[in-house]
């Protein structure tokens, strides 16, 4: 169990402005990640050190965005004016984690501009409906990771979170540093504090220019 990425939401008329701003602000470059057709979405997505990438994600005027759970993730949060969705953390064997929660991953995919296809099963997104503090799983199918997708000059060294650390290690069934990694800090916030909202409130990463707070 490892952190994967960080998602971070935009509208679609926005999604060209979101990538060359977040892009310009951590000194790289965001790689076409293409449509998930099963989810109504499309992505962007940044690499990073240490096996981690950024993904900006907007919603698509399709039946699927309102049908699936991540769909309706994205677009939920969309509604709200953007901003971080979630963090998701990799596992080698998803199967541990259906038999833990009880329900089937469901298999994503999508298709690069260059035609090359990404493959992964994903389980949780329903949970991170409800409680916007928890990450959602993903096992990848593919061997060519968006972390590899380019030269990647950041990495995450801070994450300020809303929410229960207990809460969250129940749902991972696993401790908080194993999930993330003992090279990135958390920093706890009450929802009190964010005006009821739980979940990322930023991340922090450290740029060839210094550390660059996204919020």
């Amino acid at each position: 169990m490892r952190l994967d990425h960080v998602s971070y939401v935009t509208s679609h008329d926005q999604l060209a402005d979101t990538v060359q701003r977040l892009g310009s602000r951590l000194g790289s470059t965001f790689v076409d990640g293409g449509v998930h057709p099963r989810f109504g979405t499309r992505n962007f997505t940044l690499p990073l050190q240490n096996g981690h990438y950024i993904e900006v994600v907007c919603p698509l005027d399709h039946p699927a965005s309102d049908a699936s759970p991540f769909g309706k993730a994205v677009s939920r949060r969309a509604a709200e004016g953007g901003g971080w969705l979630t963090w998701v953390v990799a596992v080698s064997d998803v199967s541990k984690v259906e038999e833990r929660l009880g329900r089937q991953a469901v298999d994503g995919h999508r298709t690069k501009p260059d035609g090359h296809d990404l493959s992964w099963k994903q389980i949780g997104v329903l949970g991170t409906l409800e409680d916007k503090q928890l990450p959602f799983f993903i096992e990848w199918k593919s061997l060519d990771h968006p972390s590899t997708d380019g030269k990647a000059v950041a990495k995450i060294v801070k994450v300020e979170i809303a929410g229960d650390e207990k809460r969250i290690e129940e749902w991972l069934g696993n401790d908080l540093t194993t999930a993330l990694g003992s090279d990135v800090e958390v920093v706890w916030l009450s929802p009190a504090d964010t005006e009821g909202e739980s979940g990322i409130v930023a991340v922090h990463l450290m740029t060839p220019t210094g550390v660059v707070r996204v919020d």
